[in-house]
């Protein structure tokens, strides 16, 4: 128990010192290679308010910031191209509906056409049948 009492002793001197800010900018340049979960673990090896402590917690909160601008940089690239995009896309939706418009104009004057051309067949049908009966009249006329 004398073990336990006496690292709890050395924790909190460490907890008493000072911060001194100098030390605590040496070791954050001391930590600057170390991997994450190395620094996490010393800072969970060090009491709150420790020069190591401290150090750790700053490495670790500068390298959140500059994840955290280099994701802002990329959302921004991000959301510049889909801002392209959507516009590309408007402009291509734009034009495939004057397309689909003139289309839609052309199978109208089709539709149309073709209602002239069968009236116009049915005109051709009925003379051609007038014709017949003036002919069979001019026939039965001429031969009593």
């Amino acid at each position: 128990m004398s073990l336990v009492t006496q690292e709890l002793r050395a924790q909190e001197a460490q907890a008493q010192q000072p911060r001194n800010d100098d030390t605590v900018q040496a070791l954050v340049q001391l930590l600057r290679g170390r991997s994450a979960e190395e620094i996490r673990q010393r800072m969970y090896d060090n009491p709150p308010g420790s020069n190591w402590w401290t150090a750790c917690k700053t490495e670790l909160d500068l390298r959140n910031g500059e994840r955290m601008a280099h994701a802002l940089v990329e959302t921004a690239r991000v959301l510049e191209k889909m801002s392209a995009a959507t516009e590309h896309l408007d402009e291509m939706t734009e034009q495939a509906a004057q397309r689909t418009n003139e289309i839609a104009e052309i199978v109208q004057h089709v539709r149309d056409a073709g209602r002239r051309m069968e009236i116009a067949t049915y005109v051709i049908l009925g003379v051609a049948v007038l014709q017949l009966f003036y002919i069979a009249y001019q026939v039965s006329t001429k031969h009593p």
